[in-house]
């Protein structure tokens, strides 16, 4: 059950606020303070809401980025521009957003650095989805790893959202793709996106599959946002020159990386961190997310949504992507 507080103003600005961390149960739908736009900045009226694990991350304060409570979860928004002080972005356009926080409501304030527009043919939950995850799969394939067209990637939890992502980016490389999910429905889940084979890690080990797989040569690019075992265990079935990219700890486990063992199988292991780009090189943010645009125009990929959640059940639906009981990708729509 989750708590509906405070009085419904005349003109209401809602939002789902985190008043400490915690519980997503502690998060409370209430008005909040609709801050007056600064210099450069916008307001968009939400319409879909990205739903990620490291929201759930965010409210319990175990995050990188520990916003000082009460703030409200919620990194990429698409909606609609209703108030500017940006003459590029007037009101009435049709946008798509990543934000530190602040998803969750019924309107966000937004910089232009990381606002994009939308083409009319986009729907807003298509829109909402294809910003943060795939830019953290852009990054990791195209930047850090710089995946080449006929390489071996093993993409873990294919499932996901930021899985089935890197699914879909790899082939648009030209990499052959092995994806590793758990249970029947997201191992055929994982080859309905284009994984060339797909491993249920409950029943295979991963590891014997890549081997054989790829004849002993192993994976040249892992994609990893689960860590713990699976990071480790990735390190048996690395290609010489291989890197695998770290993009999360889904697991919850941090794992140690023994150096000797870098050393002599001669790989890299590279950390992504996605929100370092829009201090370090904001412009390259904005490339990727036109170049995942064209991508989709082109057809090569394509948000799937397994759930759309009404905005009244977003802490729920947060709740369950945490849990890891959805696949693909998880929106929250607006009223």
């Amino acid at each position: 059950t989750f708590a509906h507080c405070g009085q419904k103003p005349v003109t209401p600005m809602y939002a789902w606020t985190a008043h400490s961390y915690g519980p997503l149960s502690s998060l409370c739908w209430e008005h909040t303070a609709d801050p007056p736009l600064q210099h450069n900045q916008l307001r968009i009226e939400i319409k879909a809401v990205g739903v990620n694990f490291a929201d759930s991350l965010l409210v319990a304060g175990h995050y990188q980025f520990k916003p000082p409570p009460p703030f409200v979860p919620g990194f990429e928004i698409a909606g609609i521009v209703v108030e500017s002080r940006v003459p590029s972005l007037p009101v009435g356009t049709r946008v798509a957003s990543t934000l530190p926080c602040g998803g969750f409501a019924t309107h966000a304030v937004a910089s232009p650095n990381s606002t994009y527009v939308l083409a009319n043919s986009m729907p807003f939950d298509h829109a909402a989805a294809i910003t943060m995850t795939y830019q953290t799969a852009w990054f990791a394939l195209h930047r850090r790893a710089q995946l080449l067209p006929g390489e071996w990637l093993l993409v873990h939890a294919g499932a996901g959202g930021v899985g089935s992502a890197a699914i879909q980016l790899g082939n648009a490389i030209g990499a052959r793709v092995i994806a590793t999910a758990g249970g029947d429905a997201k191992v055929a889940l994982c080859r309905s996106l284009g994984a060339e084979i797909a491993v249920d890690y409950k029943k295979d080990n991963f590891v014997d599959v890549v081997q054989a797989a790829t004849a002993a040569h192993g994976a040249d690019v892992v994609f990893d946002p689960v860590g713990g075992e699976t990071f480790l265990r990735s390190t048996k079935c690395i290609a010489f020159e291989g890197r695998i990219v770290v993009v999360g700890f889904a697991s919850g486990t941090i794992p140690d990386l023994k150096a000797n063992h870098v050393f002599v199988k001669n790989y890299a292991v590279l950390g992504l961190h996605l929100g370092l780009y829009a201090t370090q090189d904001p412009q390259a943010v904005t490339q990727a997310q036109a170049e995942l645009y064209a991508l989709y125009e082109k057809g090569l990929v394509k948000p799937l949504i397994s759930e759309r959640a009404p905005m009244s059940d977003a802490p729920a639906a947060m709740a369950r992507v945490s849990a890891g009981v959805t696949t693909a990708k998880v929106v929250v729509i607006a009223a």
